[in-house]
């Protein structure tokens, strides 16, 4: 039995690393996605489905049973992973399941990138930036301060070429995805965090309802939860896992 941990935007999987310091399991794998601190195979040009595309690859050759979570668009990538392959998991858990949802709309920052130029520059200004300065904004976001200057060191042209892809292949993700995000079979956690300003914890609670998966709030936390509070984070998902064993 595997747990698979999926990052997302702008990161790697050095994300993940406090809370897999807390969980009390020893399987547990961090993936990176394509041009996320390293590089992208030849022709793969970052859209949404070639990412799912990899990760049903990637799951292939892990073997299952297997429990995937996913944070940030890594959790957007479970959603349709979990919604067109399901036998390839155990049990899924993701904070953005919104994104399967009918009702999802983009947040400002993804307009941002969605479109041509305005994206480019986006990325040419931050870059421009010392890494002390890009950190602050990942800080904003309640990220402590030494995961932020990480965070903010591991941006390169190949990660900014890829978050643009990833957005533009997505800006009608809701229509496209939504339709097979119902009823989903395997056991599924809806991550909560009550301060994450990409999320409306109304759709949040409607996304569990339509899927059948289990909701967990976390009261007091952000987008970046598993940064803040990797033990409250830990705690919930072995909830989730223990629960789905019996």
């Amino acid at each position: 039995m595997t747990a698979v941990l999926v990052h997302g935007v702008p990161e790697t999987p050095a994300v993940w690393d406090p809370l897999r310091a807390a969980l009390h399991r020893q399987d547990v794998r961090a993936l990176r996605l394509p041009g996320f601190g390293g590089p992208r195979p030849a022709g793969f040009t970052s859209t949404k489905e070639e990412y799912v595309s990899w990760l049903a690859g990637e799951l292939e050759s892990i073997g299952g049973p297997i429990d995937l979570v996913g944070h940030d668009w890594g959790g957007g990538l479970v959603v349709r992973l979990v919604s067109t392959r399901p036998e390839l998991v155990r049990t899924w858990a993701s904070d953005a399941a919104t994104l399967g949802h009918p009702d999802f709309q983009w947040h400002d920052l993804a307009r941002i990138w969605q479109t041509p130029g305005a994206g480019e520059e986006f990325f040419t200004q931050q870059r421009s930036a010392p890494v002390e300065r890009q950190a602050e904004a990942f800080e904003g976001f309640g990220v402590p301060r030494e995961h932020a200057l990480t965070m903010a060191a591991a941006m390169d042209d190949v990660m900014a070429e890829s978050i643009l892809a990833l957005y533009r292949s997505a800006v009608d993700v809701a229509a496209e995805w939504s339709p097979a995000f119902t009823g989903i079979a395997p056991p599924g956690l809806i991550l909560a965090p009550s301060g994450d300003p990409f999320v409306r914890l109304e759709l949040c609670r409607a996304t569990a309802a339509r899927t059948g998966a289990t909701l967990a709030e976390l009261p007091g936390l952000g987008h970046w939860w598993l940064l803040q509070d990797p033990a409250a984070g830990a705690a919930r998902l072995e909830e989730f896992w223990s629960a789905a064993t019996k």
